[in-house]
């Protein structure tokens, strides 16, 4: 999550041969930036809004200039009525469930903002509901359209570099609440059952989704995490430090997600066994090749333009041009999901926790 600032977007034009796109959910404060970008390109339409919390349709509405009709208090109305080309999931993720199960039955492709789900059941009743009709079902982490993450993975890959030793992953900020996210987003943040957790799964997914990706979607041996609350009375239901070890065969990945940052930051290390690249944020990386002694600060090439964007790759893998894979897909996020909930479970035993083969 970012506090960011967003420009007013022009009116909603609902012209024909647009792809059509639904947002299910208002809650997730990430659909301003969604809405903002979205609004803005030549080739998409919004289709319409599912929201329960009217408060929501007249400050979005009033926002981004959206008619009133452009709402519906419901997701199931909205997909019999307008019958979108997909759907943007911005629920607390405790509802992503409902929300795919009810696409899935209309056959509606669906993307949602990380991570995928709150528990293991939720996450195996999305796949088994995606399964019968065939549809995509992505998950949107801001880190996957970083340039620097893309080029890490092409560097570190060669043979050059040996195999992966260690991944540290550190991600988030000063807080949800220090940062000014909305009264809608912290109720949900800040409750264990619709978050799942709170910076243990806010931010501890995005490592495990880059480190599932590195490692080819290998599940893990076995997790081992601490939390902590260091701001008990901003947080009293959840966690807001969390550290996880991650350990594969011949490699560990370590994953800090804060909300006790004293900046935003979402840094990505990966040390292989004879160099070492450093994402830091999505523009720069930084290289110690095989057999040199000297870092090297890269500017990473644009990435392809069906994989720049969560819009954009959400219409490529509607339309056919791209199969849903890698850090969007739900083969990782599976994965994901089984991290984080061995995580919570280890934190509040205090013991490893082993994952059995998938």
């Amino acid at each position: 999550m970012h506090r960011r600032s967003f420009l007013l977007a022009a009116p909603v034009a609902l012209a024909a041969g647009k792809f059509r796109l639904c947002l299910a959910g208002l809650a997730h404060g990430h659909a301003r930036g969604f809405l903002n970008t979205l609004l803005k390109r030549t080739d998409v339409s919004l289709a319409g809004i599912a929201e329960p919390d009217a408060s929501l349709h007249a400050r979005y509405g009033s926002a981004f200039q959206l008619p009133p009709d452009t709402f519906h208090t419901s997701l199931a109305s909205l997909l019999d009525t307008v019958k979108p080309d997909a759907v943007a999931v911005f629920s607390s993720t405790f509802d992503h469930r409902s929300a795919v199960e009810q696409c899935a039955r209309r056959r509606i492709p669906v993307m949602m903002e990380k991570p995928l789900a709150v528990s293991r059941e939720h996450a195996l009743a999305m796949r088994d509901a995606a399964a019968k009709p065939g549809i995509p079902v992505l998950v949107n982490y801001e880190t996957t359209w970083y340039r620097s993450h893309a080029l890490l993975r092409r560097e570190i890959e060669s043979a050059a570099f040996g195999p992966i030793r260690k991944m540290a992953a550190m991600d988030g900020h000063q807080g949800p609440k220090e940062i000014g996210v909305g009264p809608e987003f912290l109720a949900w943040l800040t409750d264990p059952v619709k978050n799942g957790a709170g910076a243990l799964f806010d931010f501890g997914c995005y490592g495990a989704n880059l480190m599932t990706w590195l490692m080819n979607n290998r599940r893990p041996d076995a997790v081992t995490a601490r939390t902590a609350t260091f701001k008990p009375r901003i947080y009293p239901r959840v966690d807001d430090e969390a550290a996880i070890l991650v350990d594969y065969p011949g490699a560990q990945g370590i994953i800090q997600g804060s909300w006790n940052w004293p900046y935003s930051r979402k840094d990505l290390e990966v040390y292989a066994a004879n160099g070492y690249a450093h994402a830091n944020g999505g523009n720069r990386l930084r290289l110690l090749r095989p057999k040199t002694k000297e870092e090297e600060i890269v500017s990473p090439p644009e990435l392809p333009p069906d994989e720049r964007d969560p819009v954009s790759c959400l219409m490529a893998a509607v339309q056919g041009r791209l199969k849903p894979a890698g850090l969007s897909s739900l083969e990782n996020n599976l994965i994901v999901t089984d991290i984080l909930v061995a995580a919570r479970e280890s934190a509040r035993t205090g013991r490893t926790v082993a994952l059995a083969p998938a």
